[in-house]
């Protein structure tokens, strides 16, 4: 099935996207990278220094895969902008991730400042994918500023509690003209194969496989969770009932036989 997924100006084969965060040794994400068969890979600015002694996170994504720099850190637009401005000099390219995040306890994106971040870089020319909560007429206004696609939260970063905006995310995917790609709180391949099967575009997934016993397993049973749930989605998943329904007749047939 030839199903590609269409963001910007890039047509991605993987619906997975993976984080680079907390991983025990960045050795670890190049196999991780691999396996996942990953097209998009985020990575914070603050981890990317071209000019350090020390191994440097970019020798270990695959120049196949498309990075994607986040803003993490930023606490208002401007601090984004400035983020942004930085990942293109040190070579990042156009793609980014707008993260802005004041609330210290939480960690939830602030979608005001978010959409003044993205109308700003969507008009310099970069490709925005804006880290948002999930509302609608954020999303809506997001997408009328020139993000590319949004990535609304399935539960707080790092939690690992899965799709906990279940309805919310529901909205968005039914109502939004651009990519919805979940991206935090994703804790197992199940929870990714619901997004999916929910149907967004993409899961960004990245606590899961990094603290995992296995990344590099985790990794590659978080792909084969998202290709089910797109699978499962384009096939047109059946209605549920509140009562139970026989697959097949139920027919007297042994006492028609005893006749």
């Amino acid at each position: 099935m030839n199903d590609i997924l269409e963001i910007a100006d890039q047509n991605l084969e993987s619906r997975l996207f993976i984080g680079t965060g907390k991983f025990p040794s960045k050795k670890i994400i190049k196999d991780v990278l691999e396996v996942s068969n990953a097209s998009v890979v985020t990575v914070a600015l603050r981890r990317v220094d071209q000019d350090s002694d020390d191994e440097n996170i970019l020798d270990y994504i695959p120049k196949d895969c498309l990075l994607m720099p986040n803003t993490s850190g930023a606490r208002n637009a401007e601090e984004a902008v400035r983020i942004a401005h930085l990942a293109k000099a040190s070579g990042c390219g156009n793609w980014i991730k707008i993260e802005v995040i004041s609330d210290n306890k939480y960690l939830l994106p602030d979608n005001f400042e978010t959409i003044k971040a993205t109308e700003i870089l969507s008009k310099e020319g970069f490709m925005v994918l804006p880290y948002m909560s999930p509302d609608l007429m954020a999303a809506k206004r997001l997408v009328d500023v020139g993000a590319k696609a949004v990535m609304p939260l399935g539960a707080p970063i790092g939690s690992n509690r899965g799709l906990k905006t279940k309805e919310l995310v529901r909205i968005i995917v039914s109502e939004i003209n651009v990519p919805v790609v979940v991206d935090a709180g994703i804790g197992s391949p199940a929870q990714a194969a619901e997004c999916m099967e929910l149907g967004c575009d993409a899961v960004l997934v990245n606590t899961a496989v990094a603290i995992a016993e296995n990344p590099v397993s985790m990794a590659r049973a978080f792909k084969l969770a998202v290709e089910a749930g797109r699978l499962a989605y384009l096939s047109g998943l059946g209605f549920s009932v509140s009562e139970a329904s026989a697959s097949s007749p139920l027919t007297g047939f042994l006492r028609e036989e005893e006749k």
